[in-house]
């Protein structure tokens, strides 16, 4: 029991779930040591920002694999007496070197993922510090400690050298002069412009990289506004086109022209209009998405009610698709009609947070492997270089200091302003498909996330994979008209569907990998849940924790 502000905070470690339920705070996210750090920083009065912060560094160690502390965490932060919404873009650039993208242009991307060869800047850690910065209330120090004592335990080879790493960073914070913020500032700097940045470069050139200190101190953290929709009353919230995250309100632009409520759960007609829906967004999302810096996605168009109207009658209640169709949203065509192609995955993991006060954090941190590792440092880098690809003139094809179009994508649903939804998916392409579901079944059909994740979902292959870095568009799609189903659907639904000409598979699941909050606006409850598919794998476990609040 912990007293704050006149309340008792109590948590007790052995009540981690695949599902939880509290008033004063509640973390769903990896492994348990990752819930714990952030629960901890919550009951010692850290926000949301704070406790997502602790919890993502915690989870490069406890969920290492999934993600790493050279990989990469887009991470949206609501703020509860502004109702304001903040991404803080966590995605790293390739490198500046321009030999090295006329290479990867002229020879390919390595699909195997060759280690320190195709990774990105590495952008974890300026993220984390950014929202520290920003939107937290304590030290690095503070939030470093749980990861630390991880650390100390011992496990990897490279554990001490990261946490040695670690403890440079704290002792800049504290040795530098001036505010909170100036510490931490401080501390990012010496990752990506001191002596860290020098020992890192080293490790680049000895081991064949492409990147170089300049590349990591031209990195920053860009801090960005939301993308939103409103669907029903609900204001949704994903971070921008240099993710899928717009796919997803692109779907919901389409969906709101039918009566899903009506059609009942997981009937035919619901499956179906939801695939087809999900099949128009995915193919403007592999034909329009890419870096905002670089080319001009026109998001404004994508999403707005003039385009969904043209675009939604293209839907057949009788008949699945067998074409990829996206449309033209800079003359307001549906579909031109042109033929022409222009469009899940293990390595990410999760986190969702919301404090006492409102405040929440959904953040999707990642790293694909297999990684290249630093171990003087403790360091491990991603492969993210190849979620581009190499078609020229495509919105998503490489270029120096570009960021890849990236599948990761946390997702926040505001009520009046207030969030009702928090949500962070791994599983790559499947990712939006499924947070779309979710939002659906509680919208649509009342389910909370304990009853939401144990329901049936779909998934369908009508797009490209994106992490196929082919410069031959027709390569990078995976299965036109394909439909995964889980093997719990009704069966006369499943027949139903291969009637409308879905190629269906019935799969025993999970389709993603979610995490997910509900907070009850009228009661002040949240309600937290992960898949629980994986409730008896320790490997692939992810976990929910939460506080309770006590009167005095």
């Amino acid at each position: 029991m912990i007293l704050i502000s006149g309340l008792l905070i109590s948590c007790v470690k052995s009540e981690f779930k695949w599902y939880a339920e509290g008033n004063g705070g509640i973390v769903a996210a990896g492994p348990a040591p990752s819930v714990e750090a952030g629960l901890e920083i919550l009951s010692h009065g850290g926000n949301a920002a704070d406790a997502g912060v602790a919890a993502v560094f915690n989870l490069t160690v406890s969920d290492f694999g999934s993600t790493c502390i050279g990989g990469e965490a887009p991470f949206m932060y609501y703020d509860a007496k502004t109702q304001k919404i903040t991404v803080f873009n966590g995605m790293g650039g390739a490198p500046l070197d321009s030999a090295a993208i006329q290479n990867f242009m002229a020879n390919g991307i390595p699909v195997e993922r060759e280690g320190i060869k195709v990774s990105t800047v590495p952008s974890l850690v300026s993220t984390l510090l950014k929202a520290l910065e920003l939107k937290g209330t304590m030290s690095f120090g503070e939030i470093i400690a749980p990861t630390l004592r991880l650390l100390d335990d011992g496990g990897e080879e490279w554990y001490s050298a990261l946490a040695s790493t670690f403890r440079k960073l704290i002792e800049t914070e504290e040795n530098t002069p001036g505010t909170r913020e100036e510490k931490i500032l401080a501390a990012r700097d010496r990752f990506y412009k001191g002596d860290i940045a020098d020992e890192l470069n080293g490790y680049y050139v000895s081991s064949g990289a492409y990147l170089r200190k300049a590349d990591l101190e031209a990195h920053s953290t860009y801090v960005e506004e939301p993308v939103t929709v409103n669907y029903k009353g609900y204001d949704i919230y994903k971070c921008g086109p240099w993710t899928q995250g717009p796919v997803l309100l692109q779907s919901l632009n389409l969906l709101k022209h039918f009566d899903l409520k009506s059609m009942g759960f997981f009937s035919a007609d619901y499956v179906h209009v939801v695939a087809e829906a999900m099949k128009l967004a995915y193919a403007d999302r592999d034909k329009f998405y890419g870096d905002p810096a670089f080319v001009d996605v026109p998001l404004k168009s994508l999403l707005s009610d003039e385009y969904s109207d043209i675009r939604y009658p293209l839907i057949d209640m009788s008949s699945a698709s067998m074409e990829i169709r996206p449309g033209d949203p800079y003359n307001m065509v549906a579909y031109p009609g042109s033929g022409e192609y222009w469009p899940g995955d293990h390595g990410t993991t999760t986190c969702a947070v919301v404090d006492k006060w409102g405040n929440a954090v959904a953040a999707t941190p990642s790293a694909n492997g297999d990684y290249g590792i630093c171990m003087s440092l403790g360091i491990a880098h991603n492969t993210r270089l190849t979620t581009f690809n190499t078609q020229k003139g495509h919105p998503n094809c490489i270029q120096p200091g570009k960021r890849p179009r990236i599948t990761l994508t946390p997702t926040i649903v505001l009520k009046d302003g207030k969030p009702v939804i928090v949500m962070s998916i791994a599983g790559g392409d499947i990712q939006d498909q499924a947070a779309l579901q979710l939002i659906l079944y509680n919208i649509e059909f009342g389910m909370k996330p304990k009853e939401a994740l144990k329901a049936p979902r779909l998934y369908t292959y009508h797009s490209e994979d994106s992490f196929n870095p082919s410069p031959d568009p027709s390569k990078r799609l995976l299965k036109t008209g394909a439909l995964d189903v889980y093997d719990i659907a009704d069966k006369s639904v499943m027949e139903e569907l291969k009637e409308r000409n879905h190629i269906l598979k019935a799969v025993p699941g999970p389709i993603g990998d979610p995490a997910m909050v509900f907070v009850d606006q009228s009661t002040g409850m949240f309600y937290a849940a992960t898949e629980p598919y994986y409730a008896r794998d320790s490997e692939r476990e992810k976990l929910c924790g939460a506080l309770k609040l006590k009167s005095e």
